[in-house]
């Protein structure tokens, strides 16, 4: 019989206002919230003493200002919450070399090979506190939740915050499922529990009542048995090493614009100006695309994607791709009138390439000079910053900073940090 693992899942408390508050004295003990960095009016993370007066993610700061006028708000800073997030992983690497990044505020370890050489789980549990305490910061904290898989142990997490720690075994499986909502469970969501809810399904241990015929029926086969599987607690996933390499297959950027954009000039300067960030990451990673997509949401939406048949790298050669594409797929001329705005962009690549293995020219007919002079402009943007320097057409237009997000969903950044 195969030996039962032990899994921890680390859940930073209020992570980006935590480390606000860890960064400023100014805003500690006192409700705050995190807001988007380009004005967006929605809290994006409320400290803990937020939270207790009903302020939670997904707030609008008029609505926060409502119930606590006293509360502060500051811009968040992306880059600072990853710095924190790299050195939690090196502390959590002393313990097991099984540490997966889930998010940047998340982790799950597999201590199943290393547990032995502590005096048990718990004593793992309070190093790595101490730890964060010492090495991060005596105002951030974390959740633990143990468990023998990863779906109860990310459960658990959330069972005894903040600061807590849970476990759920085998044999407390029932009891916790005779406490909890659907929704505490990852991979249910709000749309996933209102199907549920018309199947009458309203709670976990509900779930494992109704057939699995009938959940085929509702969501087919792959979704039915996850949904099978989550209500006897059943996750056979493995803990996979943040340090593993990242096969990266695309790269891409998505923005929400600070409020509805109706400006045809400025659409196409943020659009520049993503192509530009793309253009860096795949210039970092030494590739070229084939493939490029946009997506368009506001009163218009669209999305599209072309397959040229040379591979491009810098943000130029981007835009006219994205360009050609919105100007013969969507006749967007045509299309974006007066009354017509936008609010979210998206821009990816994919059908990538190593540099060296693509013969052909680019796209526009890229020289050897003009190689050489994104090489130079990539030598002082990596000294005083990205977007340092800018193309002309983006003179007087809003500098986006290149930042990473909550998910980590960007292959670009994992990549990095697994060779960190």
């Amino acid at each position: 019989m195969t030996a039962q693992k032990t899994i921890f899942h680390i859940d930073f408390d209020s992570f980006f206002a935590s480390v606000e508050q860890q960064n400023s004295k100014a805003l500690r003990n006192r409700p705050m919230g995190v807001t988007a960095a380009n004005g967006r009016t929605c809290i994006i993370a409320s400290s803990i003493e937020a939270k207790r007066l009903g302020i939670k993610t997904g707030t609008r700061t008029y609505e926060a200002k409502r119930l606590c006028p006293s509360i502060i708000f500051t811009p968040a800073h992306f880059r600072e919450y990853l710095e924190v997030s790299k050195k939690f992983l090196n502390i959590c690497k002393d313990y097991s070399p099984f540490v997966e990044l889930f998010s940047i505020d998340e982790v799950f370890m597999d201590i199943s090979l290393t547990e032995h050489l502590f005096k048990d789980k718990y004593e793992i549990v309070t190093l790595i506190k101490k730890r964060i305490r010492e090495e991060i910061g005596e105002y951030i904290t974390a959740s633990f939740g143990i468990s023998h898989n990863k779906l109860l142990a990310k459960l658990a997490s959330g069972l005894n915050k903040p600061n807590g720690i849970a476990e759920i075994t085998p044999e407390t499986i029932d009891k916790v499922y005779s406490k909890i909502k659907l929704t505490d469970i990852c991979g249910i969501g709000e749309r996933v529990k209102e199907r549920l809810n018309k199947i009458r399904v309203f709670s976990p241990l509900d779930l494992r009542k109704v057939s699995k015929e009938r959940l085929i029926l509702e969501f087919g086969q792959d979704r039915a048995s996850f949904l099978k599987n989550v209500s006897y607690g059943i996750d056979n996933s493995k803990v996979i090493p943040y340090t593993f390499s990242i096969a990266v297959k695309s790269v891409g950027r998505n923005y929400c614009l600070p409020q509805n954009e109706y400006n045809k000039r400025i659409l196409f300067q943020t659009i520049y100006e993503l192509c530009e960030e793309i253009g860096i990451k795949l210039r970092k990673l030494d590739r070229k695309a084939r493939t490029i997509g946009i997506s368009l949401r506001g009163n218009i939406n669209f999305k599209k994607q072309k397959t040229f048949l040379k591979h491009i790298n810098t943000g130029k050669d981007l835009f006219y791709a994205c360009k050609d594409i919105l100007e013969n797929e969507l006749s967007f001329e045509k299309e974006f009138t007066k009354e017509s705005y936008i609010r979210k962009l998206s821009i990816w690549t994919g059908n990538l390439t190593e540099k060296n293995m693509s013969k052909q020219l680019d796209l526009f007919s890229t020289s050897s000079k003009t190689d050489s002079l994104t090489e130079t402009i990539d030598k002082i943007n990596n000294r005083f910053g990205d977007h340092t320097i800018r193309n002309g057409f983006l003179l007087y237009s809003r500098k986006l900073t290149t930042e990473p997000n909550g998910y980590m969903a960007d292959r670009y950044e994992r990549s990095l940090i697994s060779n960190m």
